[in-house]
């Protein structure tokens, strides 16, 4: 049966495959895994074609639309590989407050087509995010402490099945499909083709207070934000950085402050930002910029040029926790005083667990959020950081309630990432939709109980 996929279709002995191949992981560190084909898909039909192509073949199926997986997850042997990049479409009612995206477009071009209209979406932290993978395993963006994971505002979905059927997936039609499409990220058993989301109203006001703190500060600012989290409105998001300055004369690597105010007011969001004045060590801040004006483009811009910079190899680990800072202190001393180069770095995000959650894959989160990333540039030192990163966060495995999809290390360190319940329904759900295993499921799993 013809396929009509030309020369889209790319086998390993064909020229340019190597180029997809590597393509296909955003960062350098391209795992030595290696598809069959490489399929790139220019509509919902080429999706379909690939397939059924697959099907013929007897090959399995990956998926991606940014390659924003540290791990490479979609990188598999002797597979299909989908990039379903190139479909980067979009359409917005504004005055339904509504929306529609393809899997390939970008959430900051998303963001930004958005603001225009004065409307919002809790897209990624990072440029070259793209939509697809990112709300499949969740979505951590942008005001989440306020809407919840981006997940929770997806409201429909256009799949192709394993058997190659285009569906609709929401509430009323195929509501498991998309019960599962909200938080299986590379375990989900179809390709997303378009996702329909809710949108919300741009804020009026954003404001940051950014600060720079010496090593020698690390341990009384990360006790003293600890203590302060749980009453953090909703409203405020404050990323906690550790990382060594290569600018600055320090020994050890300092801690960075970004606490940032989504409001209606500019009083409203000085009064929020207020408590960062109060803190303990405010007085021996290196770099203090309280107060300022400022975007959700420009801080993502900022936060993607100092840490995530393009031609690094990238590793990265994660935890959701609710436990004390004396609890955690033994494990983030080894991380403080094992630190590698810039730009590797820890986040320490405190969250705020939504109270109207839908009925969803996505299950687990916590008070606070801490990830760990090594960033490196010669392969020669890839175990060294891979070894790193992992061992760390396996100092602190006693005191996680789980991971979360987007910064995961399954390969090395398999973690739950839903709760055992919503994995045995995943697995019942792809039994149904995908009974012969087409597409793969995650890069490693965790045991359940």
């Amino acid at each position: 049966m013809p396929h009509r996929l030309g020369g889209r279709v790319l086998r390993r002995s064909d020229p340019g495959y190597e180029a997809a191949r590597q393509a296909a992981t955003w960062h350098a560190g391209t795992p030595d895994r290696f598809p069959a084909a490489i399929v790139r898909a220019s509509s919902t039909d080429d999706v379909v074609a690939a397939v059924r192509l697959a099907r013929d073949e007897g090959l399995q199926m990956a998926v991606r639309s940014g390659g924003h997986s540290w791990a490479g997850s979609h990188l598999r042997d002797g597979i299909l590989l989908l990039d379903v990049s190139p479909l980067r479409e979009a359409s917005v009612d504004a005055e339904e407050m509504t929306a529609t995206a393809q899997p390939g477009l970008r959430g900051s071009e998303l963001a930004s087509a958005l603001a225009e209209r004065g409307l919002f979406f809790p897209v990624g932290h990072c440029q070259t995010v793209c939509i697809g993978g990112y709300l499949l395993q969740g979505g951590f963006g942008w005001r989440g402490r306020e809407f919840g994971p981006s997940c929770m505002s997806v409201t429909g979905i256009e799949v192709v099945t394993a058997a190659g059927d285009v569906v609709f997936a929401d509430a009323d039609h195929h509501p498991d499909l998309l019960w599962a499409a909200r938080g299986a990220g590379p375990g989900f058993f179809g390709v997303v083709t378009r996702f329909h989301i809710r949108l919300y109203p741009l804020q009026r006001v954003t404001r940051n207070s950014f600060y720079v703190y010496p090593p020698e500060a690390w341990e009384e600012y990360l006790r003293w934000s600890r203590s302060i989290e749980p009453a953090l409105p909703a409203e405020i998001e404050l990323w906690n950085m550790m990382y060594r300055d290569e600018t600055a004369s320090t020994r050890g690597p300092v801690i960075s402050v970004s606490a940032t105010a989504f409001t209606d007011s500019e009083a409203q969001a000085s009064e929020a930002l207020a408590v960062f004045e109060t803190c303990p060590v405010r007085g021996r801040a290196l770099v203090a910029e309280v107060n300022q004006a400022t975007t959700t483009a420009e801080l993502t811009r900022v936060g993607s040029e100092a840490h995530y910079p393009p031609g690094m190899r990238f590793i990265a680990d994660n935890m959701w926790t609710h436990a004390s800072f004396d609890d955690l202190l033994p494990a983030l001393r080894a991380i403080q005083e094992t630190f590698p180069s810039a730009p590797s770095h820890m986040v320490w995000f405190p969250w705020k667990v939504h109270p109207q959650r839908p009925s969803m894959a996505y299950s687990i989160e916590d008070e606070l959020y801490i990830a760990v990333y090594a960033a490196w540039e010669r392969a020669a030192d890839d175990e060294k950081n891979r070894s790193w990163v992992t061992e760390r966060m396996r100092t602190l495995e006693h005191l996680a309630t789980g991971i979360q999809l987007a910064d995961e290390n399954l390969v090395n360190r398999p973690r739950r990432f839903v709760t055992d319940d919503h994995l045995r329904r995943l697995d019942q759900i792809r039994a149904v939709y995908d009974p012969d295993g087409l597409f793969v499921s995650w890069l490693g799993r965790p045991e359940l109980d």
